[in-house]
């Protein structure tokens, strides 16, 4: 039997299929972002256990991984711009494009940070570190634990999972703290030791500023959910602004 659509229900049918052609392009944009992110972490965590083992190959390695990083963030860029350009999104389609383009931008950011990890690596040369390091590897694994439940808060537009995670910076904001305080101690007992405690310093520095990016991830991926874009505060940041009122 032939079925016999009207002009209102052939519109609608081929709405339909635009949109689920559009989710599909959404979901594949998501996907790619995950794997973006999932080079991420692994160029974090394999700039810090390179120089954990002064293994100067290894961070060689680290610039290869960043130019594929690169490569990747812009070709996600470009789907970005494609969908934006041919669908003409509105309201949450819209925000959640112009969104996932800044946290491409952040990812992007932090395999600079893992390059520049490495970069530290080689520049030391035969040098030995400076100390043993303990609290600098479990900074980039706290990061990168945090980096990934970020990206998952994103993908499944998790607002309470999103707004959690950025407490957790204080961890990696104590972290840093001690390795500083180690680091003066040895430079006050021998000033000679001032390069090889800056170099270490700089490399907590990189991991302090990839946490400080998930929770710019998490913002933005509040703000894809609920169309509010707002500051979401550590517990440090609501001491000091108890201490401002007082």
């Amino acid at each position: 039997m032939m079925r016999i659509y009207n002009k209102k229900g052939i519109q609608e049918q081929r709405e339909t299929m635009a949109r689920k052609t559009f989710e599909n392009e959404l979901q594949k944009v998501k996907d790619a972002v995950l794997v973006l992110g999932s080079m991420v972490e692994q160029s974090i965590l394999d700039s810090v256990a390179a120089l954990k083992k002064r293994d100067l190959k290894a961070s060689e390695r680290i610039f290869e991984q960043d130019k594929q990083i690169n490569q990747k963030r812009f070709d996600i860029e470009n789907q970005l711009m494609i969908l934006i350009a041919t669908q003409q999104p509105m309201a949450h389609d819209l925000r959640l494009l112009a969104s996932t383009m800044e946290i491409i931008s952040e990812l992007e950011r932090m395999g600079d940070y893992a390059k520049g990890i490495a970069n530290i690596n080689l520049r030391m040369g035969d040098q030995p570190l400076l100390k043993p390091l303990i609290d600098i590897p479990r900074m980039a694994q706290k990061g990168v634990d945090m980096l990934h439940r970020a990206l998952t808060a994103f993908t499944k537009e998790d607002v309470e999972l999103a707004k959690s995670i950025p407490v957790e910076d204080d961890e990696v904001d104590a972290l840093y703290n001690q390795v500083y305080r180690e680091l003066m101690t040895f430079v006050i007992q021998d000033p000679k030791t001032m390069e090889r405690a800056n170099w270490l310093l700089w490399v907590a520095h990189n991991l302090e500023r990839v946490a400080d990016r998930v929770t710019n991830i998490c913002e933005r991926t509040v703000f894809i959910a609920t169309g509010v874009m707002a500051e979401i505060k550590s517990t440090d940041d609501e001491f000091w602004e108890r201490q401002k009122k007082e």
